[in-house]
């Protein structure tokens, strides 16, 4: 809102800012963030309701406030996960776990984003929100029309900008599409300050990931989250992978305290199931091809996608109406605010098969 009262004194730069917040709305079929639809196994309810169980005595202390038990889990999970890392070794020194992957980003604007930030829309919306929200100078840079980025001029940008934060997303949000290693190194040897790779649908992707240039590229850091392939997003676990010299430097704006017994307990043993929870991936990966496929039948165009969801077009009706008559039928996705363009989640089969029906129905 920008009708703000004269006696509240709101800091100038969020008078015209709107809260992040997909719609909370009733629907059969909810497909508009990025959740996973499987639920935790009763097994695994059951174990972290126990591991939990056995912290409450102790509610009345203070959280481990350095979460060394759960840094230490994320590394071993991050070190299994041969792909990530190749032969470097993680240790917690290199873990910044926090409520969210939005913390880390607050975060990672607080302590290095004096000089700037660059990221290359459209992409993940709360870069530029909490950018503007913590008083840092934000730039957006250019992609191509189809969404893809441009090395070279993305490289250009850079250089010209000579930010403190690079923000690049791979699988990108809202399109899915993603960069090769061989084109996050080329950003890294031209990034002043640091190259934040935000990897929040990785596990979706078939590419490499950056954590494994952070051997040879300090200034590299990776963001990463358990709500979207952990089943999680209830939970708020995000975390960072990064030299150890940028977790010592989040120290200084950390809040004490930050991440509770509860949730540093409950993620504890979801990275000690993580196989089972993976799991669930490859069926997310199959179901995506599936309603690709069928979007593709009703003659829509569906952008290249390696994350949980699917942006597409070519719909003869502007994206708001059809947005809202899927509503009105019971399906819930996301209009993200590029013309012609609709996101959809993928859900379990049972939620593809009545979004697509409710889709057909909207189109004729």
């Amino acid at each position: 809102m920008s009708n703000w009262p004269t006696w509240l004194p709101l800091v100038p730069r969020l008078r015209e800012l709107s809260p992040y917040g997909a719609p909370q709305v009733p629907a059969e079929a909810t497909l508009n963030t990025n959740e996973n639809p499987y639920s935790l196994s009763p097994e695994l309810s059951s174990a972290i309701a126990s591991r939990i169980e056995s912290v409450a005595g102790d509610l009345n202390r203070y959280p481990d406030r350095d979460a060394v038990a759960l840094r230490e889990s994320l590394a071993r999970f991050v070190n299994r996960q041969a792909s990530l890392v190749g032969d470097l070794a993680i240790t917690d020194k290199n873990i910044w776990a926090a409520n969210g992957s939005n913390e880390i980003i607050q975060s990672l604007f607080l302590a290095f984003g004096g000089g700037g930030a660059i990221g290359f829309t459209p992409s993940y919306s709360m870069h530029p929100l909490i950018a503007r929200v913590t008083g840092c100078t934000w730039r957006d840079g250019m992609r191509r029309p189809d969404f893809s980025l441009d090395i070279a001029r993305a490289k250009s940008e850079i250089l010209e900008a000579q930010p403190t934060l690079t923000f690049i997303t791979s699988p990108n949000n809202p399109t899915g599409s993603t960069l090769s290693i061989s084109e996050i190194k080329e950003l890294a040897d031209i990034t002043p300050g640091l190259l934040v790779v935000d990897e929040a649908y990785a596990e979706f992707s078939d590419e490499q990931s950056a954590i494994s240039l952070m051997g040879s590229y300090p200034n590299v850091v990776v963001i990463r989250t358990m709500s979207k392939a952990f089943s999680f997003a209830g939970v708020r676990l995000g975390y960072l992978v990064a030299n150890p010299l940028v977790i010592d430097a989040l120290l200084l704006v950390r809040l004490p305290y930050h991440l509770s017994s509860l949730t540093q307990a409950a993620a504890e043993v979801a990275l000690d199931h993580s196989d089972e929870l993976l799991k669930n991936v490859q069926r997310i990966k199959i179901n995506r091809e599936q309603v690709r496929k069928d979007l593709e039948g009703l003659g829509l165009t569906v952008a290249p996608s390696q994350a949980n969801f699917l942006l597409f077009s070519g719909f003869d009706i502007p994206a708001p109406i059809l947005w809202q008559k899927l509503l009105d039928a019971g399906v819930l996705i996301r209009d993200v605010g590029l013309s012609g363009q609709l996101r959809v989640t993928i859900g379990s089969e049972a939620e593809n098969k009545f979004f697509l029906e409710r889709l057909t129905a909207a189109l004729q």
